[in-house]
C-alpha cells in the first residue's frame, strides 16, 4: 500500500477541472487523479503490478476520494458541521487569491492549528485505518512522512509486516520520533545519512520517469525556446537570481509555477511568468521546449529532483546546475548540459539555441538514457530488491 498526500492547490485545480467529480465513485475519482499525471500518479503501483505484486494507492488527504471509499465500504465517518464547512470554504477562496506569501502562511497556520478547520480529525485517520485493515498490506510505503504522523503509524503498525518511509530533501522536524519505521528510502544522500545516524535503516532509491507519459504528448514541435517550471519561494534566492539573469537576456523565456507573489515587483521574472502547470500540462510544456532549465535550489550539492527525469524523458534538452553526483545518472555534455553560475547558464542557453543539431543530439541521448535506465519499472525492480532484504 502506497500512501501519498497531494498539494491542496493541486486538489482545488483537479476538482475545478472536473465539475461533479467529487460526487463520483471512488474508482472514477482515482482514475481521473491518475490521468492527471501529477506527481508520481500511479507510477509505483502500475509497475509493481507488472512485477507481479499487489499494489494500492491511497491519497490520504483527498477528502472527496477518501469519503467515497468509506461510503462504498460501509464506513461511517463524522461529517463536518455546516458552520465549519462554510468557514473552511471561505479560507480556501481567500487562499486562492492571496498572492502574499506571509498571508498565505498565516492562513495555513490557522487551518492546521485549529483541528476543526482542517476537518481531518473527523475522517482522516478513521478512513485510513479502515483501508489498512481492509487491504491488509504486507508493506506500507508512506511517501508523505511530513503529513501522516508517527503516532498514528505506531498504532497501526501491528497490522503490517514492514513500515517503509520515503522522503527526499525537505527538512523533517528534528525532534520527530521516526523509530516506528523499519526502513526509509530516499533519493537524497544526506537524508539517507540523517536517518542512519538516528539508528534507522535507510537506503538510496532514486526518482524516475514513466514512459506512459509519452502517449499523452502532442506532436506540435518545439514551440518554446527556453522554459522553467518550478516554485519560486523565499528559500529559492539563488534560483530567482538565475531566472532574473535569463529573463533579462531572453525575452522569449517562459516560466510556470505556483505563483510569483513574493518576487520583487520590478523583477523581469514577472514579465515571463505564465501560470501554474500541473501534471500532463507540465509534461507537454517540457516536450515543447527547445531548452528547459533545472535548478535544485539552495540545498546540498546533490542532483536529486524529478525534473532531471521528466525533462529528459520527454526529449527536451535539459540544462541543469552541476552537482557532484550528476555523472552517476547522466553523462554531462553528452546527455545533459550543466552550468555552475548564472553567467555560464546564459551562455550555454544562447549557444544551444543557435546550434540545433548539437542540441537535438544531446536531448536525444538524454532521453535514450532515461528510457534505458531511469524508468519507474527500473525503480520498482530496485525497490522490490531493497524491501525484500528487510522483510
Amino acid at each position: 500500500m502506497i500512501l501519498n498526500a497531494d498539494y491542496p492547490q493541486f486538489l482545488r485545480w483537479l476538482y475545478e477541472q472536473h465539475p461533479g467529480l467529487e460526487k463520483r465513485p471512488y474508482d472514477e475519482q482515482m482514475r481521473v487523479r491518475n490521468e492527471s499525471l501529477f506527481g508520481v500518479a500511479d507510477f509505483y503501483s502500475r509497475n509493481l503490478l507488472k512485477l507481479g505484486h499487489e499494489a494500492y494507492d491511497i491519497h490520504a488527504n483527498n477528502e472527496f476520494m477518501q469519503k467515497a471509499w468509506a461510503r462504498e465500504h460501509g464506513i461511517r465517518v463524522a461529517e463536518t458541521k455546516l458552520p465549519i464547512r462554510k468557514l473552511r470554504s471561505t479560507l480556501r477562496r481567500v487562499w486562492r487569491f492571496a498572492e502574499d506569501t506571509a498571508f498565505r502562511s498565516l492562513l495555513s497556520i490557522l487551518t492546521h492549528t485549529v483541528p476543526s478547520l482542517d476537518g481531518k480529525r473527523s475522517w482522516f485517520h478513521d478512513i485510513l485505518t479502515a483501508q489498512i485493515k481492509y487491504y491488509a498490506p504486507d508493506i506500507l510505503l508512506n511517501q508523505s512522512m511530513d503529513v501522516i504522523d508517527t503516532k498514528f503509524l505506531r498504532e497501526i503498525k501491528p497490522h503490517l509486516r514492514l513500515l517503509v518511509g520515503q522522503h527526499a530533501a525537505a527538512p523533517l522536524p528534528r525532534n520527530g520520533d521516526w523509530r516506528c519505521y523499519d526502513l526509509v528510502v530516499s533519493s537524497f544522500p544526506p537524508t539517507v545519512q540523517w536517518f542512519r545516524e538516528k539508528g534507522i535503516p535507510a537506503e538510496m532509491h532514486r526518482l524516475g520517469f514513466e514512459p506512459k507519459v509519452l502517449s499523452c504528448l502532442k506532436q506540435d514541435g518545439r514551440v518554446f525556446d527556453v522554459t522553467f517550471i518550478g516554485s519560486l519561494y523565499r528559500i529559492h534566492s539563488s534560483r530567482i537570481e538565475l531566472l532574473e539573469s535569463l529573463c533579462s537576456r531572453f525575452s522569449q523565456m517562459r516560466i510556470w509555477g505556483p505563483g510569483v507573489g513574493h518576487v520583487p515587483t520590478g523583477s523581469p521574472i514577472r514579465r515571463c511568468y505564465v501560470r501554474q502547470a500541473w501534471g500532463g500540462e507540465m509534461y507537454r510544456i517540457l516536450h515543447a521546449s527547445r531548452v528547459t532549465l533545472n535548478h535544485h535550489g539552495d540545498v546540498a550539492p546533490y542532483a536529486n529532483n524529478m525534473r532531471l527525469f521528466e525533462a529528459t524523458g520527454v526529449g527536451a534538452l535539459l540544462v541543469t546546475d552541476w552537482k557532484v553526483n550528476l555523472h552517476e545518472m547522466f553523462d554531462p555534455g553528452k546527455e545533459v548540459v550543466t552550468y555552475r553560475s548564472p553567467e555560464e547558464c546564459v551562455e550555454l542557453v544562447q549557444y544551444y539555441l543557435e546550434h540545433d543539431k548539437e542540441r537535438e543530439a544531446i536531448a536525444r541521448a538524454g532521453q535514450e538514457r532515461t528510457l534505458r535506465e531511469h524508468t519507474y519499472y527500473h525503480r520498482m525492480q530496485e525497490l522490490v530488491e531493497i524491501v525484500g532484504r528487510y522483510l
